[in-house]
């Protein structure tokens, strides 16, 4: 049999054990499925003979090794910043490597060592980035054969919940790491170009510049800029593109409400607040607002942010429960943001029986035999569960996917990588279709910007 090791038992790892059970009588696989908490692990293994649990602590080195040394191929659904322990275990021991994450500057450092060994470092293979990376790319690709030539791409994507289990006045739950959620936007202005013009959102403005967007059967969205759009201008091969831009996208209302927390303070990382393990979520409020002899927590909040008392951001803020005495947050020396987090999980988990939904949508600009023109494409899938989630699946099965072909030889390719080449993402597109996550292409007229540009 041949194994794969799977190092971290998190969130977006059941779809992706699910799928290499799936195919692991035919493929001949084991799989060693490796977690910090060991019933995390044992959870995904359940009855199958295919495969087991075993306890890891990633920073112990000898247990790291003697896993690794005995798989075929390894699979890191840890945390980002971790995979370069495990990649660095990898070289040495002559391993392949995937995961669903942004190549580090740590990953790119060993690129030519990755190569002279003939191994594959597949990066950045999960949803966004992955999907939104292979199915661009697709479309790119094509228009190009064409002797078509990109003006414009943008690019959006949300996790997000479906109608049926959308049931707060924020219209989301927390599909994926809260604390991601929360940072948002953070660490430097959002940068993209529109019509060949340079644009700059800092983050203190970044939730009130948003664009809509609407998707065929699933209705309206907004959409915030993402940190650096600039940066995928040479990954697509779009150094003269007029327009890039790449957003996030939650349902039409989100970024004005979130916008509060950042004009309060309260999404801030950077410092401890005090005694915050017998604080009152009502006391967490009344921090990031002036003193006043009179005037309750409520009205100075009204007040400062300048809210009616009928307008909606005030009922999304009593939903959460802000104004509460009896709440308390029992988290030790924490910061805003993860006092924050904490109100927030307690409100945005999803329930057993919640279902998630993924939403996607791109817009190529193109011009072609001296015609503008525009195709819009979108992706909508919805998720089963709490456990088999719609982020799950757009996450797990384009890794397992793509661990199969490269156990398989079918991408072989050297180095530290992300899915971009045609003889990558054409196979992985496929196998993802396979499983109901497919693109419907929309021919629209060119819209484009300002034609002043500015």
């Amino acid at each position: 049999m041949r194994n794969i090791l799977i190092i971290g038992a998190g969130k977006s790892t059941a779809q992706l054990v699910k799928y290499l059970l799936e195919k692991a009588e035919k493929e001949d696989l084991y799989l060693i499925i490796a977690d910090q908490v060991l019933s995390n692990a044992e959870r995904l293994v359940r009855n199958t003979l295919r495969a087991k649990a075993v306890e890891l602590n990633i920073n112990k080195i000898e247990d790291r090794r003697k896993q690794i040394a005995e798989a075929d191929i390894v699979i890191s659904m840890l945390p980002a910043f971790l995979h370069s322990i495990v990649a660095e275990d990898c070289l040495e021991l002559a391993k392949n490597l995937v995961t669903a994450s942004y190549i580090s500057d740590e990953m790119l450092k060993i690129d030519a060592e990755v190569k002279k060994k003939g191994l594959v470092f597949m990066n950045e293979v999960g949803l966004d980035p992955g999907i939104d990376h292979m199915s661009a790319m697709r479309i790119i690709d094509r228009i190009r054969d064409k002797g078509g030539k990109i003006i414009l791409f943008e690019s959006f994507c949300g996790g997000l919940l479906a109608p049926e289990s959308d049931t707060n006045l924020w219209n989301y739950k927390f599909t994926w790491n809260p604390r991601n959620v929360v940072l948002a936007g953070q660490g430097g202005a959002a940068e993209f170009i529109q019509e060949g013009t340079y644009k700059y959102i800092p983050y203190h403005r970044l939730f009130r510049r948003t664009e809509f967007l609407d998707v065929e059967n699933h209705g309206r969205f907004e959409a915030y800029a993402n940190r650096n759009s600039l940066k995928y201008r040479s990954i697509y091969g779009l150094d003269d593109v007029l327009t890039l831009y790449r957003g996030t996208m939650r349902r039409v209302g989100f970024s004005r409400a979130w916008n509060l927390f950042v004009q309060l303070g309260m999404t801030d990382d950077s410092y401890n607040l005090q005694h915050t393990e017998t604080m009152s979520y009502r006391e967490f409020t009344n921090l990031f607002l002036p003193y006043s002899p009179n005037d309750s927590v409520e009205l100075k909040l009204r007040h400062m942010l300048r809210i009616d008392q009928d307008d909606l951001l005030w009922d999304k803020l009593l939903e959460l429960d802000l104004f509460n005495p009896d709440k308390i947050l029992n988290l030790r020396e924490a910061t805003p943001a993860q006092c924050l987090q904490h109100i927030l999980e307690n409100k945005w988990t999803l329930e057993e029986t919640d279902k998630d939904m993924i939403v996607m949508y791109h817009k190529f600009g193109f011009l072609l035999n001296g015609e503008q023109k525009q195709i819009d494409s979108t992706m909508v899938i919805i998720g089963e569960n709490q456990t088999y989630t719609a982020m799950a699946k757009t996450v797990g099965l384009p890794v397992a996917i793509a661990a199969l072909k490269i156990l398989n030889k079918e991408i072989t390719q050297p180095g530290v990588q992300l899915p971009i080449a045609r003889e990558v993402y054409e196979p992985i597109l496929k196998g993802l279709e396979d499983y109901g996550i497919v693109f419907k292409e929309y021919d629209m007229p060119y819209l484009g910007y300002n034609p002043h540009h500015l």
